[in-house]
Order: structure tokens, then C-alpha cells, then sequence
């Protein structure tokens, strides 16, 4: 009998108030969405830092004959220096490994990476390739003292650090997630605001009946519970919404930015999942806090 009561008072606060009612769901909708966009931004943001840190390295780039490097000065690098200098990088610390990359190698690997550019490949050559060792570091964050102990060896053309290259790109990203996650946050807050303002109409316009059901010995949790419900409900809406705005991003944003990154890098549908379960959970929370909130200030009976 009571649980009918409850859901009737619901049902009747819905329609009364069916204009706030959609303009809650849709606040949270948005405002899920843009949270869970930032978390997804986020975690593609970790799983690319995780995957491309463990592969940073050091290039020590060896001179060649004609060199244009001015350390270089015209001549290439002799076996006695090739030899020195490896010896001096197994010698660094904060070194983990050291491979020696011969011209051979190094255009193998220039086929490649530029295998989409045929004309760009074609005009290279083996002997283009400048030899080079790769470095690997313990701890790819701790590269200036493995860097300044290359710079200027005799043999040495140029030292290449490839975190500083993605580094740009990461910092790039972060911001992204960052501007993302700050907008998510004020639409929350706003989804709150027009939570508890719904609320509060709906219990001013149900005054008389939340009066006489504290007349006749309803507790405050009885009173307040259906307006509640109202907020939660229009939480899950909200979060049903959100999910599948967050599942469409993930298939025509995140799938496509897949293409363009390394397998192991790819954001997953697992934590795609997790953050769906998230932001629902948040939105009715929200919901939940907002009309309690509200009814301890705004509702008299």
C-alpha cells in the first residue's frame, strides 16, 4: 500500500513538472557525457603513455661522410669510435640496453614506418641512413644525464630524445582532458542546481499533501522519499543517455583515433564499460544528494 502510494506521488511530481523533468534529464545526460568523454580521454591518454613510455629510447646518431652536422666536420664515424662510444653508453647508468643500428637496418626501418609514402621510399637509399645506436633507458623520465654524456662524443652527430617528441603531444592531450573535465564539472553542478530547483517546485506545489501526511504521522523519509525517486529516475534517464552518446563516440571518435595508434594503445570496450557504470552512478548520486539537499532547506510541511 505504501510502496503504491510512493510510486502514484512520483508518477503525479513526473507529470506536474514534465518540463524540468526532461530538462534534468537532459543536463545530466550532457553533463555524464562530457565526464565520461574526459574519463575515456583520460584513460586512452594512460594506455598510450604506458605503451609508447616502454618503448622510449635514446637515438645516438653517428656521423657519416658528408656530414652537414658541424660536429661532424665532413667525416664519418671510425670503427675505433663506434667501438669507444659503445662502450661509454653500456658504461652510463640509467642505461638498460644498447643496440647498434647499421645502415641496413636503419632502412629497413625507414620502409617501414613510411610505408604509405611509395615515392618517399623510393627516393631514399641504404646509404642514406645515418648509423645510430638505441638506447634504452631504466627510467625513460631520467634521460638529461644519459643525454649529456653523449652530446659531443667524437663519432656523435646528434643526440635524439624521443620522449621530447611525444612529449608535445601527450601535453597536447592532457589539456584536452583537462579543458573536457572541467566542462563535464559545470554541467554536473548545473544538473544539480536544476535538480534541486525541480525538487523544490514539486514540493511547493504538493504542499497540502505533504502536510497532511505529516499530520496524520508520516515520517520525514516517507515525505521526502517520492521526491527522491523523482530525481533518481530522472538520473537513470539522464545516464541511459549518456551511455549511449559515450558508446557512439567510442565508434566514430575513439575507433577512428584507433587507426592511427599502436594495437596494444587502443582504448577497450571494457573500460569503455567502466566508465559508463561510472558516470550512471555519479549522475544518480547526484540526483539523490541534490533532492535531499533540497528538501531539508525548501520543503515546510
Amino acid at each position: 500500500m505504501r510502496a503504491n502510494f510512493i510510486f502514484s506521488e512520483v508518477w503525479i511530481g513526473l507529470r506536474r513538472n514534465l518540463t524540468m523533468t526532461v530538462a534534468v534529464v537532459i543536463t545530466v545526460a550532457v553533463g555524464m557525457a562530457m565526464l565520461g568523454v574526459g574519463l575515456m580521454i583520460n584513460a586512452q591518454v594512460g594506455m598510450m603513455k604506458d605503451f609508447w613510455y616502454d618503448k622510449v629510447e635514446i637515438s645516438v646518431f653517428l656521423c657519416s661522410k658528408d656530414s652537414a652536422m658541424p660536429s661532424c666536420k665532413g667525416k664519418g664515424a671510425t670503427p675505433d669510435q663506434i667501438s669507444a662510444l659503445q662502450a661509454k653508453i653500456k658504461g652510463t647508468p640509467g642505461v638498460a640496453d644498447v643496440q647498434f643500428e647499421n645502415q641496413a637496418a636503419a632502412y629497413k626501418n625507414f620502409q617501414d614506418s613510411f610505408a604509405n609514402n611509395p615515392a618517399l621510399v623510393q627516393a631514399a637509399r641504404p646509404e642514406d641512413m645515418p648509423e645510430s645506436f638505441r638506447v634504452k633507458l631504466v627510467d625513460p623520465d631520467n634521460y638529461p644525464p644519459v643525454v649529456a654524456a653523449m652530446t659531443g662524443q667524437p663519432g656523435v652527430a646528434q643526440v635524439l630524445n624521443q620522449k621530447e617528441l611525444i612529449g608535445k603531444f601527450f601535453d597536447m592531450l592532457d589539456k584536452l582532458r583537462t579543458f573536457a573535465l572541467i566542462v563535464a564539472v559545470i554541467l554536473v553542478l548545473a544538473a544539480a542546481l536544476l535538480i534541486g530547483n525541480t525538487v523544490r517546485l514539486s514540493a511547493y506545489n504538493r504542499r497540502r499533501e505533504t502536510g497532511i501526511m505529516r499530520l496524520v504521522g508520516a515520517s520525514n523519509l516517507y515525505i521526502q522519499l517520492p521526491f527522491v525517486m523523482e530525481g533518481v529516475i530522472a538520473g537513470l534517464i539522464g545516464g541511459v543517455f549518456a551511455a549511449v552518446m559515450l558508446i557512439v563516440s567510442k565508434v566514430f571518435l575513439f575507433e577512428e583515433m584507433a587507426k592511427y595508434l599502436a594495437p596494444n594503445s587502443q582504448l577497450g570496450w571494457d573500460s569503455v564499460a567502466s566508465v559508463i557504470t561510472l558516470t550512471m552512478v555519479i549522475g544518480v548520486l547526484i540526483c539523490v544528494l541534490a533532492s535531499f539537499v533540497t528538501l531539508r532547506r525548501y520543503l515546510r510541511v
